[in-house]
């Protein structure tokens, strides 16, 4: 039995795990949803590192998960405490002193998106709508229960600080992207991996929001890394 540490992205609230934790509970493993400070201008990556520290309280076994903006603090997590595996979730992958802010143009991210979304017939105007880009593969009641709680905050304070790690900790890493993520297309995922990691992606039936749109796959696909995973 593992013990799952759910790291969210930005907005930072554990809400976005309301469907994986039972998946995971159900297969016999611990589930730790973390809430992150991502309204608080004063809190930055090591703070948000710190609040995931707190929410493990002392447990073992973990297995880090981190989605989208958390691939800036997990691995600083890594640093700090044993952890078994981290998993990246259609997750930004940062280079020593990279900035937050300069990872988009750094990665080429608007461009390969801008492409992709092209080739599905989504046009720059309908690109605009979070629904579109985020949610257009997760079922409308399960929208409306991620949404139904306090509006999601972000400070910038943390995208404006270098990534303060030298290089990827030595923990085994695997790269998870959603076949469909409309933010970070999976062949750009794939990209990013190979060239800043020398990893392969693997990739999952779903969106950015894979957790919301397939929690029971999702569940299926983490369970199975256990088995073993890839040290860079």
């Amino acid at each position: 039995m593992a013990t799952f540490v759910l790291i969210p992205g930005a907005g930072g609230s554990s809400r976005e795990w309301f469907l994986l934790a039972p998946e995971l509970e159900r297969r016999h493993h611990g589930v730790v949803a973390v809430d992150l400070p991502s309204g608080d201008d004063s809190a930055g990556w090591a703070e948000y590192a710190d609040a995931v520290i707190r929410a493990v309280s002392g447990r073992t076994d973990l297995v880090l998960v981190a989605q989208s903006l958390a691939g800036f603090s997990a691995p600083l997590v890594c640093q700090r405490i044993p952890v078994d595996l981290l998993v990246m979730l259609n997750a930004m992958i940062p280079r020593p002193g990279e900035t937050g802010e300069a990872w988009w143009s750094n990665t080429n991210r608007k461009a390969e998106a801008d492409e992709y979304l092209a080739s599905i017939g989504v046009s720059p105007a309908d690109a605009a709508d979070d629904d579109v880009i985020y949610f257009h593969d997760v079922p409308r009641d399960v929208v409306d229960g991620y949404l139904d709680g306090p509006p999601f905050a972000q400070s910038g304070t943390p995208m404006k600080q270098p990534w303060p790690l030298d290089a990827w900790p030595d923990v085994p890493t695997r790269i998870l992207a959603g076949r469909d993520d409309r933010l970070f297309p999976a062949t750009f995922q794939q990209r990013v991996a190979r060239e800043r990691l020398g990893l392969d992606a693997d990739v999952i039936e779903g969106g950015h929001m894979v957790a919301l749109s397939h929690p029971k796959e999702l569940a299926d696909r983490l369970d199975s890394y256990l088995g073993g995973a890839t040290r860079i």
